[in-house]
């Protein structure tokens, strides 16, 4: 029975290896459906190799009992001869060729033919072994003899002891029959299963992976596509977290692609925007040289500061167009004293239109920081710029600004600076993207871009911007570190 085995083995795995040979043309459902097949085979084995060798068993048992029928014969007859017509009968009955039996003090042989002197193999019922049993039917159906086989079995009725000579023809008819039939419906169980455990598989797992796979390439060739996204399914298995997970990755993904390309857009416009401001920037700080040798003591005492941030808005035009975008460089930290630099804030005041906005620098006259002037001036003129106008719609009484630095002896001997104001404070809406560009803005037709230029300029010098919590109207706290 182990070349039976090995051959039925040997069939699902050559089914399994032609479509591992055709590469990655086998889908995930064909291959599962194969894996399934080989699994339910490989058990179909297990059960029809020992249910054959029991077969064959069976049919010698069946001709042992036959015998004993016949022993009954011999016993009754008390030692006398029996017919031939008899014998005949009995002996076609049991299937054998010749019957011995064998008792405490008798023995018996029914034979009509001479009792062959050799034997192809001896198979012994009283104490049976599975593998005996498989080896027997292995042979019995691969390699059959000429010779019969002789069965030893128990006795009954007076008798110890039975045995049997029989040919090995028509059993092997017989065992390859029933073996045959057992194939078949192996095959048609194994074919059943397969198919069942295939549709439950297909419809529980590979079509919903395939779901997957197809939204994953839909949103693989257009990411900013709001249709590509999946629907997530009510699953809470893996698959289900899975699409879920896909369908957030893909909607957050494709946002920030779509803000990109907005970014990329604005940013080609700037350029060009920067290109004709800087020539008209250019113009003005020539009339501003002009302006300088006016005698009136206002002028001369506004010109210097109106040309510096002439020149300063002209360098970071002309460092937008270098760069292609509107990055910052790295700063040139020095010794700067704070007074003069903060009480050019002052003159922002006058932007607020119609309403009376006061801007207040309270500073001690010796304190310095070592920081980049210019980028330090714009980010607090941005800061102060944003509190003016946030104070021009009014509904404050005297509305004002107050700008404030000192010596942190809790910051290692840094600078700390709050602008402070006293309208009515940030909405709970922009403290969630305070800092972040195009999301922080507050009033109609802000772009949100002086508070994120305000925390890069500080923390490119070292420093931290933050929003003080639980004061009147909105606090920014700007710290400097000590120098090195």
């Amino acid at each position: 029975m182990r070349v039976r085995t090995e051959e039925c083995g040997a069939r699902p795995e050559r089914a399994i290896a032609g479509p591992r040979s055709r590469g990655l043309r086998l889908g995930l459902s064909a291959r599962l459906f194969l894996i399934t097949v080989a699994f339910v085979a490989a058990a179909e084995v297990l059960i029809y190799v020992p249910a054959v060798a029991n077969y064959r068993l069976s049919l010698l048992s069946d001709r042992i009992a036959a015998a004993q029928v016949a022993a009954m014969v011999l016993d009754a007859s008390q030692g006398q001869p029996v017919p031939d017509d008899l014998a005949r009968h009995l002996l076609v009955g049991a299937g054998a060729r010749v019957i011995a039996v064998r008792g405490d003090t008798t023995q018996r042989l029914l034979s009509l033919d001479p009792v062959p002197e050799r034997v192809a193999d001896i198979v012994d019922l009283r104490d049976p072994s599975i593998w005996e049993a498989i080896r027997g039917g292995w042979r019995t159906i691969f390699a059959p003899a000429d010779a019969p086989i002789r069965v030893v079995g128990h006795g009954r009725d007076g008798f110890d002891l039975v045995e049997v000579l029989i040919d090995e023809a028509p059993l092997r008819r017989a065992i390859v029959d029933f073996a045959l039939r057992l194939l078949l419906s192996s095959l048609i169980v194994a074919a059943a299963a397969a198919g069942v455990v295939f549709v439950v598989l297909q419809v529980a797992i590979v079509r919903p992976v395939r779901r997957l796979a197809r939204n994953i390439a839909a949103f693989a060739d257009d990411p900013e596509g709001a249709e590509r996204g999946i629907v997530p399914s009510r699953r809470t298995d893996e698959i289900g977290v899975a699409e879920t997970a896909l369908a957030r990755m893909a909607q957050g993904l494709a946002d920030q692609l779509r803000q990109k390309k907005r970014l990329a857009e604005l940013g080609l416009a700037v350029s060009k925007i920067n290109h004709e401001l800087r020539n008209l920037l250019t113009g003005a700080q020539l009339l501003g040289d002009r302006l300088e040798g006016a005698a009136d003591p206002t002028v001369q005492r506004v010109a210097p500061r109106l040309l510096a941030t002439l020149d300063r808005a002209i360098r970071f035009c002309e460092a937008t167009l270098a760069y292609g975008r509107a990055s910052e460089p790295s700063p040139s930290p020095r010794r700067v004293a704070l007074a003069p630099l903060l009480a050019e804030l002052e003159d922002l005041s006058d932007m607020a239109a119609g309403t009376a906005v006061a801007v207040r620098v309270e500073t001690p006259p010796d304190l310095a920081a070592t920081v980049d002037p210019e980028q330090l001036a714009r980010a607090l003129t941005n800061l102060v710029r944003n509190a003016v106008q946030a104070l021009e719609g009014g509904g404050t009484a005297a509305p004002e600004v107050r700008v404030t630095a000192s010596r942190d002896g809790a910051a290692g001997g840094g600078v700390t600076i709050l602008v402070a104001d006293n309208g009515p404070g940030l909405p709970e809406r922009a403290r969630t993207h305070l800092f972040a560009p195009f999301r922080g803005s507050t009033r109609a037709g802000g772009t949100g871009l002086g508070l994120a230029v305000a925390a890069e300029l500080i923390r490119l010098n070292g420093g931290t911007l933050t929003l003080d919590e639980g004061t009147r109207g909105a606090c920014f706290r700007v710290v400097l570190p000590a120098a090195a």
